[in-house]
């Protein structure tokens, strides 16, 4: 790009202004030649280092004209190294440049005894300034607001593949720490009672085998997303109540139900699922000696809300892990919330999910 920056204008002014001498009656000799090769050789650093460039160009170009050879297009060579500058620099840096090289050789101009020429010539170079300003200020423009664009593209679809991340990554999560709670409890009951009792034994295994078997299943389902990056995961539903709750009464536990969850949005739905499926498992994981668990489902002020209250002895305040954050995340995404926390008699988590967009 150096090379082609320099080689085409210099090939342009040679050859215009040896045409122009010959017109001129006036040919380009060796001397010419050589001063206007020397003021389109800086182009080669125009890029690096702009502003340099620009006043060596101006002033070997000035100082050409005012000399006796043929006059021509040197113009060129400060031209494109003005507009590579206000590209780079700015209009403003730009701008005092042009006007300083400009004053400069309107002094040496008069020192040298010129007189004040006052025609159209005259405004020739303010046009010449204000033209190139406004072209490169344009580009500059035009090219910072493709590459906001761009930046602004790209860190979109990073936003949205780490969101994506993250969400297969909860899901996941939801679906192994629920199937192997529920088949580490019943595994526990197995070997208890195998001696004794063969048939609870038998009961505890067919209960592992359906939870293995449904997160089996949820996982085929996540994994094809991973691979194909097209369509939806396991989509979980309330819907889906009785079989969560069937797999937590398996454990030992009572479950009572207080409210119905009713029809809900389909983010809101899949949203409270997984937060109680999240909740269930905690209970069977970490309560101590749980006997009870009350699942609440209300409406209120637009606000569809889920509580689950155990009645662990000894509950303390929780420990944000993977579980209560994949909660929190879930109910922000929606801009709702949950929260986790001991209380009297038990530990208890609420959440609050807006049945509307907010």
């Amino acid at each position: 790009m150096d090379v082609v920056l320099t080689l085409v204008p210099m090939g342009f002014v040679l050859g215009a202004t040896t045409v122009a001498g010959r017109v001129q009656h006036h040919p380009l000799d060796l001397t010419g030649y050589l001063w206007l090769t020397a003021a389109a050789l800086p182009l080669f650093a125009v890029r690096r280092a702009p502003l340099p460039v620009f006043v060596v160009t101006a002033a070997l170009t000035w100082a050409y004209y005012s000399t006796d050879h043929p006059g021509g297009p040197a113009v060129v060579v400060p031209t494109i190294a003005l507009f590579v500058l206000t590209r780079v620099r700015g209009p403003l840096v730009a701008g005092i440049a042009g006007s300083a090289v400009i004053l400069a050789g309107l002094v040496v101009y008069f020192a040298r005894g010129g007189e004040l020429v006052l025609d159209a010539r005259a405004g020739l170079f303010v046009v010449w300034l204000v033209a190139v300003l406004g072209i490169g200020t344009a580009v500059r423009n035009r090219v910072a607001a493709r590459l906001a664009a761009e930046q602004e593209v790209a860190e979109r679809q990073s936003r949205l593949a780490e969101q994506e991340r993250l969400r297969i990554a909860r899901e996941v999560h939801d679906v192994v720490a629920h199937s192997l709670a529920m088949i580490n409890v019943q595994a526990g009951v197995a070997v208890h009672v195998a001696d004794r009792r063969p048939d609870q034994a038998v009961a505890a295994l067919q209960a592992i085998k359906e939870a293995s078997a449904t997160a089996l299943a949820d996982l085929r389902a996540t994994v094809a997303v991973l691979r194909s990056g097209q369509g939806l995961g396991p989509a979980p539903s309330l819907k889906q109540l009785g079989e969560l709750l069937d797999h937590t009464r398996a454990t030992g536990l009572t479950v009572r139900v207080h409210g119905s969850p009713g029809d809900l949005p389909a983010p809101v739905d899949g949203a409270a699922y997984r937060i109680l499926q999240e909740s269930l498992t905690n209970v069977v994981r970490h309560a101590n000696q749980p006997r009870t668990v009350d699942i609440r489902f209300a409406r209120r002020d637009g606000q569809f809300r889920l509580v689950v209250r155990d009645d662990g002895r000894g509950a303390e305040s929780p420990t944000v892990g993977n579980g209560l954050r994949g909660m929190q995340e879930r109910a922000a995404a929606l801009g709702g919330k949950a929260e986790a926390r001991a209380v009297d008699g038990g530990f208890e988590v609420r959440a609050e999910l807006p049945l509307e967009e907010t």
